[in-house]
């Protein structure tokens, strides 16, 4: 029987007890519309974390609409586990990103661990296997000891969890702004490889059929962890701790394995992950997709802890779990497969016609709702967005930097400042060399790993700027998204698609809307011109703490295809002697550089604007250049400019530059988009000049372990050993997470 602890419907309705569940008054009074009466505290318990932001998307939905989400070989779009892109010879390419933001923030190792435990469970459950785990991190500055505990937990996490699992962490980003004080962003990416053949959906379908589950026990940690990640973090938030799932990756392994194999079998009709919500949302979401119901005994649910409630069972978000349906009377094979690799496996319902949720337990009905209601009918809200004022002053604004009267040392101090940094301290402690197809590893502009039995390889990248689109959204939404194709194309790849993560404050505050509304028209933008569909993704709202809202920061994962290793490049210099280019001009407009944080400490004024027209063109003829073997190194210009780009190329070599430039900020420092810098042989200069006209030789690469740079008239301003650049850069943050502070 159901222990009398849990409130009548009677209650709940007269004590709003729904809205401790993040239910509001008018929502609630929807759901008794749809059901015909008044819910139990498990239904309405399942309907607060469907019905969540984190599960609907409810405020976002309507943006969403805008993406591009086909292409030509675009197998799967959004709607899935995962997206999926083919590649040819009858494999494709898995891959999304999703958020654990809030888990972070309160128990930042299990929060960061379980995120890549969810992101390797939505590839492998669309019958991928993971060959590679990305992240795309956000702190407060490093000077308070919450701030270096959190990253440094963080950072352990995600090594613990993707190193125990055997998956390559191969790349992603670092940065770190004071709008992350009090509410880290932890985006976690993971790309698979399948062959068409095993691709599997999450579906139940056919009535009869059994539901199956199979993986770790189910347990009371994460409970109502939906809802949590729907709130803005508080005070109370330490006390939620419980909301945060504990993740063991040895159990991940044993699941990822056996997963595989199940997919091979011809009676397996669904697969999905019991991600957020649990085995509510894998329940609710199979059996909507398929137009079916199903019934559930939960009595027959692996327990790891005495007495749980269905409440607790259906709002369990304990990790490793998988949720199944097989063609009745092969449950066996199933059962075989998992004795083999040592999981919990049990039959617990069966697929029906009626288009209900129904659940049993001690043999009475203890929940029955129509599957449409969890999932279909949830609200989407239209909200009134409001242009704040301060895009207007910004817009008005030009920002202008300080006189610069020593070029070294801004030159210095840029490669001091965390964002710019070497992220050595962090990838030193990922596998990113585990089941050996990583080429090239951390630290260059996108990670890249071989197909076995091919000439082809996959380039991937995590990238976003959010000082851009706090300043202008909509121009920072198409900088987001050009910038990680340049750092595919710099790759020797052709970007193929994308999956994102969006991560604002409130939607519930017209100016945060507008942010949300701004940016996504201009990612949309930015994706139709470069042929990059959104094929995958998740959004993350509530990101603020006591009413002070994160930067807008949507994430871009990207990834690309290289179609012989031989066209694999990487950003650093290779021989002296070889020419160094550049393609791009500067820009006047400084705001949200790294110059202008670094003399001013704060954000203002105009970012530099993007011509999608103009950076499509130059990321055509960049990626012909190097697949005509004319290349031998190439970078995209980002934080900081043409001057750490510069110090970058030679960065960790025995090689320096010699190069002459205008001794002028916007040439040195600007952030300007849709530039380059490449070294090419000088045997090869004529023929990589006919492909990019508009590239300019500056310089060549020397011997003699300096970055020169020297104006017209021959004079250097920047002078610096490439070993004394190296220790500034690889030390900032090392020397940082040692302060005392």
């Amino acid at each position: 029987m159901l222990l009398q602890t849990e409130p009548s419907s009677a209650t709940i309705k007269e004590e709003k007890i729904y809205q401790e569940m993040g239910v509001k008054d008018h929502e609630y009074e929807r759901i008794v519309e749809l059901i015909g009466r008044e819910p139990n505290y498990t239904e309405i318990g399942m309907f607060s974390v469907l019905w969540s932001e984190h599960c609907s998307y409810k405020h976002s939905k309507p943006l969403l609409r805008q993406f591009p989400v086909d292409g030509p070989h675009v197998l799967q779009g959004p709607g899935e586990g995962a997206g999926v892109v083919d590649i040819g010879d009858e494999q494709a390419v898995v891959f999304k990103v999703e958020s654990h933001n809030h888990p972070s923030a309160v128990e930042p190792y299990q929060g960061a661990a379980t995120g890549v435990g969810g992101i390797l469970r939505d590839v492998f459950s669309m019958g991928a296997r993971p060959i590679a785990l990305l992240n795309s991190l956000r702190f407060g500055p490093l000077d308070t000891p919450r701030v270096r505990y959190l990253f440094e937990e963080v950072v352990a996490g995600i090594a613990g969890y993707g190193n125990c699992v055997g998956v390559p962490t191969v790349g992603g980003e670092v940065q770190f702004d004071r709008s992350y004080d009090g509410n880290p962003l932890v985006n976690a990416m993971c790309v698979g490889l399948i062959d068409h053949k095993n691709l599997q959906k999450g579906v139940a379908a056919g009535v009869g059929n059994t539901v199956m589950y199979v993986g770790a026990s189910t347990g009371r940690d994460g409970i109502h962890g939906a809802t949590f990640a729907s709130e803005e973090l508080n005070e109370e938030s330490q006390a939620k701790r419980p909301s945060v799932q504990v993740g063991d990756p040895f159990t991940e392994k044993r699941v990822l394995e056996a997963c595989l194999e199940l997919v091979q079998l011809e009676s397996l009709v669904g697969i999905q992950d019991m991600g957020a919500a649990g085995l509510t949302s894998s329940s609710a979401e199979m059996a909507s997709k398929a137009g079916s119901g199903i019934n559930m005994n939960l009595n027959h649910v692996p327990q790891r802890e005495k007495n749980m409630t269905p409440y607790e069972m259906m709002l369990s978000e304990s990790q490793e779990r998988m949720l199944l349906v097989v063609k009745k009377g092969h449950e066996s094979e199933i059962e075989a497969i998992c004795e083999k690799w040592d999981l919990d496996y049990a039959s617990i319902g069966e697929v029906t016609d009626d288009r209900n949720l129904t659940l049993y337990f001690d043999g009475e009905v203890v929940a029955d709702v129509p599957v449409t209601a969890l999932t279909d009918d949830a609200p989407v809200y239209e909200v009134t967005s409001t242009e704040p004022q301060s895009f207007k002053e910004n817009q008005a604004k030009q920002w202008q930097p300080e006189t610069i009267t020593d070029y070294n040392e801004t030159l210095r101090e840029l490669l001091r400042r965390p964002t710019i940094a070497s992220k050595e301290w962090v990838y030193d402690q990922y596998d990113h060399m585990v089941q050996t197809n990583t080429v090239v590893v951390p630290g260059s502009d996108a990670a890249v790993l071989r197909i076995r039995g091919t000439k082809k390889a996959l380039a991937m990248t995590m990238d976003g700027n959010s000082r851009y689109i706090k300043l202008d959204p909509e121009n920072g939404g198409k900088l987001a998204v050009a910038e990680a194709a340049r750092n595919i194309v710099c790759s020797g790849a052709k970007p193929l698609a994308l999956t994102d993560c969006l991560n604002y404050g409130s939607p519930e505050q017209p100016n945060i809307y507008w942010q949300m509304k701004e940016s996504t028209k201009g990612m949309s933008e930015a994706c139709r011109t470069l042929s990059t569909p959104v094929i995958s993704g998740n959004v993350s709202l509530y990101n603020e703490t006591s009413g002070e809202a994160i930067y807008p920061t949507p994430i871009i994962g990207m990834v690309g295809l290289v179609e012989d290793t031989d066209h694999i490049t990487t950003q650093q210099a290779k021989a002296a002697g070889d020419v160094v280019y550049v393609l791009g001009e500067g820009s006047e407009h400084f705001g949200g550089s790294e110059l202008q944080l670094m003399q001013d400490d704060d954000l203002s004024g105009i970012v530099p604007k993007i011509d999608l027209a103009l950076e499509g063109k130059r990321q055509e003829q960049v990626l012909t250049a190097i697949q005509a073997g004319v290349v031998q190194s190439a970078h995209d210009l980002a934080e900081g400019g043409l001057a750490v780009a510069l110090a970058e190329k030679v960065m960790g070599t025995e090689l320096g530059l010699k190069v002459t430039l205008s001794k002028d900020v916007e040439t040195l420092f600007s952030e300007a988009p849709s530039r380059y810098v490449f070294t090419v042989k000088a045997t090869d200069a004529k023929q990589f000049e006919a492909l990019i006209p508009e590239a300019v030789a500056v310089g060549t690469v020397t011997a003699d372990q300096h970055v020169t740079i020297e104006d017209e008239n021959g004079q250097p301003f920047v002078n610096e050993s490439t070993e004394e650049l190296t220790r500034i850069w690889k030390g900032a943050i090392p020397c940082l997470l040692k302060s005392k502070a």
